[in-house]
């Protein structure tokens, strides 16, 4: 309203000109109608809005639009007349005694540049209506956007958990006639690690210590068949634990080095997880040893792509993954951002 207001001072200095220059007003009397002459019909033209609305640009018609906004500047004009009259014979009882046959002299120009003003305004909110839905557009775009990540966050997650117990039930399968107490023992931890995971669909992000303690809850699921041949290495930052990673993202990771490197090794190997802070980053690195010339297994690729696309979308170009091998060693390396607890909240 305080800009509207302002953008009237150069009218009302074009109105003070045109009273001097064309209609023989002294320089004072001119200044002395035309200010609050503007002022009032500043007010007046806000009802331009009302009418702007009430006959949208992509629902009307050109002649609707020249009929209403023609009337409606018609009428405006005509009541500009009028205030116009009535602020110069308040001024004429002052010091300006010929003021008002002057004014009904300028009577004609003051109704032109009433209707000029008027169709002015409508261009003006015309525009800002335009700006108006604009933004709104790119609101309910960016919502829209928003809805469809949460959806395929929720979607990808919503894997993870199924393809876990499709594993777990395989090798509790594989134990229940070589070693009945394993397959019993398996099948408490494994409800132990899915109590653990209760909720976490309801979760963007969770600390980097909880996910640790998913991850130890599904290897202490895997010792049970593979007792000493799996070995879990750690080396973590501790001043990376308060920071905020998507759940369940290192736990397919370490799945996969134990489904895919350890279990192809007789005498077994190692997982190694490393993680530390590098600038505003989160660098992890997952790493296990395997048999290169192993016979892959018949995989469906969901752990490695599910981390992958679940790091895009949540964090866009920001994050990034890279898998790579060398010699005996398989390595799954990640930078995201690290965000901490002052920062998701």
């Amino acid at each position: 309203m305080a800009l509207y207001l302002l953008a009237w001072i150069p009218l009302a200095g074009l109105v003070a000109y045109l009273f001097e220059a064309s209609a023989g007003f002294r320089w004072s009397e001119a200044v002395a109608l035309a200010a609050p002459l503007c002022l009032i019909y500043a007010f007046v033209c806000l009802s331009a809005w009302y009418t702007c609305r009430g006959n949208p640009l992509e629902r009307s018609s050109v002649s609707s639009l020249i009929l209403a906004h023609g009337i409606a500047a018609v009428i405006a004009g005509g009541f500009w007349v009028l205030v116009a009259h009535g602020i110069g014979e308040i001024l004429a009882r002052d010091k300006f005694a010929a003021l008002v046959p002057k004014v009904e002299k300028s009577a004609s120009l003051v109704f032109s540049l009433g209707v000029l003003f008027y169709l002015l305004a409508v261009g003006l909110f015309y525009v800002l209506i335009a700006i108006e839905a604009s933004r709104q557009a790119e609101q309910r775009a960016l919502e829209a956007r928003v809805l469809a990540r949460d959806a395929e966050l929720r979607a990808l997650k919503a894997q993870v958990n199924p393809h876990f117990i499709f594993n777990s039930l395989h090798s509790i399968s594989a134990l229940t006639s070589s070693d009945p107490a394993k397959a019993r023992e398996m099948c408490i931890l494994l409800g132990d690690f899915l109590r653990r995971t209760l909720g976490l669909g309801e979760k963007d992000l969770i600390p980097l210590e909880e996910e640790l303690a998913l991850v130890r809850s599904f290897l202490s699921v895997e010792k049970v068949r593979f007792g000493a041949r799996l070995t879990m290495q750690e080396q973590v930052d501790a001043k990376s634990l308060d920071c905020f990673v998507p759940p369940l993202l290192l736990q397919p990771l370490v799945e996969n080095a134990v489904v895919h490197g350890i279990s192809n090794l007789v005498d077994g190997g190692w997982v190694r997880l490393t993680i530390q802070p590098e600038g505003g980053n989160l660098a992890i690195v997952v790493e296990n040893q395997w048999d290169s010339e192993a016979p892959k297994k018949r995989r469906t690729g969901l752990g490695l792509e599910n981390v992958r696309r679940r790091l895009a979308t949540a964090f866009g170009g920001v994050a990034r993954m890279d898998v790579s091998s060398d010699g005996d060693t398989f390595r799954v390396s990640m930078s995201l951002p690290a965000e901490r607890k002052a920062a998701v909240t």
